[in-house]
């Protein structure tokens, strides 16, 4: 964890230890912690928390995380996939569908089956198991850029997730 605070929109699907995130981060100039890491790296803290208008995706899987920036998109693109995912989910008939977010990210849904999971909050079709596809865009100074990654979240609730995906939109309002 970073000792700095950072806000702003974010959209996690998975659990604590496998998920997949939509973030875009703000920092605070005014935050302690921002005050410190500018300082430690020789700017100004408003140049160390920058326009925060740059959207990453995050990764954990098995205990190894990642991410990547999102050079160039808009609120808008992390909105729709939202509002598709939010509409499936809320349309969902207890069978799997697909969620495209264009070339770097792609969610495949499945009924979480008929087990009863504590964290997904039910049994049947009031949960899902989610599989994130996700391609970093290319940077020839990485070797593990443009190499696709899966992460298979746990069961979710799609409550939980509705709920979640409503607050989303809403910070984006």
């Amino acid at each position: 964890m970073s000792p700095v605070a950072v806000g702003g929109p974010a959209l996690f699907i998975g659990t604590d230890t496998d998920y997949v995130a939509l973030v875009r981060p703000e920092l605070d100039p005014a935050d302690p912690g921002v005050r410190q890491a500018a300082e430690q790296a020789g700017v100004t803290p408003e140049e160390f928390a920058g326009p925060g208008d740059t959207w990453a995706v995050l990764i954990e899987h098995g205990g190894e995380g990642g991410g990547f920036e999102l050079p160039g998109v808009r609120d808008a693109e992390p909105a729709d996939f939202a509002e598709r995912l939010r509409a499936e989910l809320a349309a969902a008939t207890g069978g799997p569908f697909t969620v495209d977010g264009g070339a770097l990210l792609r969610l495949d849904a499945r009924p979480a089956g008929t087990t009863t999971d504590a964290d997904a909050g039910g049994t049947g079709g009031d949960a899902y198991v989610f599989t994130a596809h996700v391609t970093p865009p290319d940077d020839p100074s990485d070797d593990d850029a443009g190499t696709p990654l899966t992460v298979e979240t746990g069961p979710l609730s799609v409550a939980g997730l509705l709920a979640d995906l409503d607050t989303f939109l809403g910070s984006l309002a």
